[in-house]
């Protein structure tokens, strides 16, 4: 899985109007042929559109982060931030095709978007099957 931060986030951050450890933060997931666009994806309504419809155990807009994590690595010079997996259980039929997912700061009321998870692929689940993104981190590179 590849993470890519939103430009509009980074801009939140540095202004600090963001705070990934007290905010109110929602995994979506986007439905099938959704493509991330780093420059015109910055808040939810820009892809509210293309997010997977509520059904079969996916309800939009509402699964919360948890267990968030800060940490600095002082070796490869840059902040870490991880959160437990999100989890939704496929009930009456498949959950997907999903080719990603967002995780947004619903805190805010234009709910922007932090970063996109690329699956690498289109991932769905069958009926009683548990849909996961698993290992959920994302990085900010320092470079220098």
């Amino acid at each position: 899985m590849a993470t890519r931060w939103t430009q509009n986030a980074l801009y939140l951050l540095m202004k600090g109007e963001i705070d990934l450890e007290s905010d109110t933060l929602i995994w979506i997931l986007m439905d099938t042929g959704f493509t991330f666009n780093q420059a015109s994806h910055h808040v939810y309504s820009d892809v509210s559109g293309s997010e997977l419809a509520t059904g079969a155990g996916y309800t939009q807009k509402t699964k919360e982060a948890e267990g968030v994590s800060l940490v600095r690595n002082d070796t490869l010079f840059k902040p870490v931030i991880t959160w437990s997996n999100a989890a939704w259980t496929a009930s009456g039929s498949a959950i997907g095709p999903s080719p990603g997912a967002f995780l947004l700061d619903d805190t805010h009321a234009d709910d922007p978007l932090l970063f996109y998870v690329d699956f690498g692929g289109e991932g769905s689940e069958p009926d009683g099957g548990v849909f996961t993104i698993a290992n959920p981190t994302a990085e900010i590179v320092t470079y220098y």
